[in-house]
C-alpha cells in the first residue's frame, strides 16, 4: 500500500482498488451482511411458523418488521453520521448489529423474533448509508470512486439475490437459528477492517448543525407509514380501513416533514439540495431501478417455486444470471459513462429496463432460456443506472453531507423496493389468486398465473420506463459530477 507520509491518518487516501483491499473488503462485507439479511429469513419462513407455532401474518412481520425499522430510519442514521461522525457510526452499527444477532438463542416466541427484526433493522439503517459514503473517502480519483462503488454494488446485490439460496443451502444442515448467528463473526472482522483502514472522522469533513430531532422524526413516520401501507394494501386491500389510514398519515407526516424542514435553521435534509437536477433525478431514477428489481425477484420467487415446482436451491440457483451479469457488465457500463455521459448512460439503462420486463411479460410462457435473457438485459440496465446514479448523488452533495446523500440514495431504493413489491403482489392477487396454494399447482392455476404475470410486467415496464427516463433527463451530460448541492453546514 503506498499513501503519502506526510499526510495525516485522518486524511488518508488509496492509489488503486488493490492498495485499499482491507477496508474496501471491510466495507463490502458491512453491506453484504447488510443486504443478505433482508433476504436471508425468507426461505426459512415455514421452518420458524412450524418452531414457533407462527400464523402467516405474524411470519409476514418477521421479515417486514426488519425492512420497516431499516427503510424508516435511514435518512436520520445518514444526519447522525454527518454530525457524529461516519466511521463512528458504522463501528457502532456493526457493534449492535452483531451482538443483536447473538441473542436469537433466547427468541422462543415470533414477536420477540419480530422484535429482534427491528431491532437488527435500525442497526443495518446505521451501515447502509455509511458504507457507501466512507468509500469516497477511500479515493481522490473519480474513477476510482466509482469502480469502487460498483464493486460496493455487486457484492450488495448479490446479498440481496443470494439470501434465498444461501438460507436453503444451510437450512438442509443447520437450525434456522444459525441464520442470524452467523452475523455475529461478519460483522466483527468488519468492524475490525474498518478500524484499521478506514481514515478517522476529521471535524472540519463534518456538519457542526445540531441534530433535527423533529425532522428525524417527522422522516420516520413518513417512511415507516408509506411503506406499511404498501404492505397492508397487499395484506388488507388499497380501501381497508388500516391503509387508508396509513395512507393519510404518510401524507400529513410528509407534509409536516417538508414544512418543518423549510423552516429549520438546521434542517435533517435540505430540501434546496433538490434544486439540483443531479440530486433528484438520481433519486427519481433509482426509485425505478429498485421497482424493477424488488417486482422481478418476488415475482420470480413465485415463478420458479409454484409454477415450476423448484425446490428453494434450484429456485436461487436460477437468479444467478443476475450475478453474473453484474460482475461481466462493469466495461460496458462505464464504457457508456465515460463516452456519453452520465444522462444518456442512464437513459440506456432505463431502456434496459423497461425492455426487459416487456420481454418477461412475453418471456414467462416460454421457459426459463426467455427468462435469464431478460434477467440479462434488466441487469445491464441496474448496473448502469445504479451505479452511475449513486456515484452522482454523492458527488452533487457538499462534503459534509455525504452521509445523508447516500442515505437518500438508500432510501430511494428502499422506497421503490416496497413499490415493487406491492405492485407484484396485489396484481397477482387480483389477476390469479388471493391465497397461493400450498402443494403442486393444477395446470389451470399454472395458467392463470402466467396470464396475470404478464400483465404485471408489462405494467411494470411502462412504469419503470417512465420513472428511469424521468429521473434520468434531468442529470449531467458528463461523467465527473460537479458539486451542485446548496446545503449548507450552518
Amino acid at each position: 500500500m503506498t499513501t503519502t507520509t506526510t499526510q495525516p491518518l485522518s486524511s488518508r487516501t488509496y492509489p488503486s482498488l488493490r492498495a485499499a483491499w482491507i477496508p474496501l473488503a471491510a466495507l463490502c462485507l458491512a453491506f453484504f451482511v447488510e443486504m443478505v439479511d433482508n433476504t436471508l429469513l425468507s426461505i426459512a419462513l415455514p421452518t420458524i411458523g412450524r418452531d414457533l407455532g407462527s400464523g402467516t401474518t405474524a411470519l409476514q412481520w418477521v421479515t417486514g418488521a426488519y425492512s420497516l425499522t431499516f427503510g424508516g430510519l435511514l435518512l436520520t442514521a445518514g444526519s447522525m453520521a454527518d454530525r457524529l461522525g461516519r466511521r463512528r457510526v458504522l463501528l457502532v452499527g456493526l457493534a449492535v448489529f452483531g451482538l443483536l444477532s447473538l441473542c436469537v438463542v433466547a427468541v422462543d416466541s415470533t414477536a420477540q423474533l419480530v422484535a429482534l427484526r427491528a431491532g437488527l433493522g435500525v442497526a443495518a439503517a446505521a451501515m447502509a448509508p455509511i458504507t457507501n459514503s466512507l468509500v469516497f473517502r477511500l479515493f481522490d480519483d473519480q474513477a476510482l470512486r466509482m469502480r469502487a462503488m460498483t464493486v460496493m454494488i455487486v457484492v450488495g446485490m448479490s446479498g440481496f439475490v443470494l439470501g434465498p439460496l444461501l438460507g436453503g443451502t444451510a437450512l438442509a444442515h443447520v437450525s434456522w437459528q444459525w441464520l442470524l448467528l452467523i452475523n455475529a463473526p461478519i460483522a466483527l472482522i468488519a468492524a475490525v477492517g474498518v478500524r484499521l483502514g478506514v481514515a478517522a472522522d476529521r471535524r472540519e469533513d463534518l456538519t457542526g448543525d445540531r441534530l433535527d430531532l423533529p425532522g428525524a422524526a417527522l422522516s420516520v413516520l413518513t417512511i415507516g407509514l408509506a411503506c406499511y401501507a404498501l404492505t397492508s394494501g397487499v395484506e388488507h386491500g388499497w380501501l381497508s380501513a388500516t391503509t387508508t389510514v396509513s395512507v393519510l398519515g404518510a401524507v400529513a407526516a410528509g407534509a409536516a416533514f417538508v414544512r418543518h424542514e423549510r423552516r429549520s435553521a438546521a434542517p435533517m435534509l435540505d430540501l434546496r439540495i433538490f434544486a439540483s437536477g443531479t440530486v433528484r433525478g438520481a433519486s427519481i431514477a433509482q426509485t425505478g431501478t429498485s421497482i424493477a428489481m424488488a417486482g422481478v425477484m418476488f415475482g420470480l420467487i413465485l415463478h420458479f417455486q409454484y409454477a415450476y415446482g423448484w425446490s428453494p436451491v434450484r429456485a436461487g440457483l436460477a437468479n444467478l444470471p443476475i450475478i453474473a451479469t453484474m460482475l461481466v457488465a462493469t466495461p460496458l457500463s462505464e464504457w457508456l459513462a465515460k463516452r456519453f455521459g452520465h444522462r444518456v448512460a442512464c437513459l440506456v439503462g432505463a431502456a434496459c429496463l423497461a425492455g426487459a420486463l416487456a420481454g418477461l411479460a412475453w418471456g414467462v410462457q416460454h421457459g426459463y432460456a426467455a427468462i435469464a435473457v431478460c434477467m440479462v438485459v434488466m441487469t445491464v440496465g441496474l448496473r448502469t443506472v445504479m451505479t452511475i446514479c449513486a456515484v452522482a448523488l454523492v458527488e452533487a452533495m457538499p462534503e459534509n453531507r455525504t452521509s445523508i446523500g447516500t442515505a437518500l440514495n438508500d432510501t430511494a431504493q428502499e422506497v421503490g423496493t416496497s413499490v415493487g413489491t406491492a405492485v407484484v403482489g396485489t396484481m397477482i392477487a387480483a389477476l390469479v389468486t388471493t391465497r397461493l396454494p400450498a402443494g403442486a399447482w393444477s395446470g389451470d392455476l399454472v395458467r392463470s398465473f402466467f396470464h396475470g404475470e404478464r400483465i404485471t410486467y408489462a405494467v411494470l415496464a411502462a412504469v419503470v420506463g417512465l420513472i428511469a427516463t424521468a429521473g434520468a433527463l434531468t442529470l449531467t451530460d458528463s461523467h465527473a459530477v460537479e458539486e451542485h448541492g446548496s446545503g449548507s453546514d450552518g
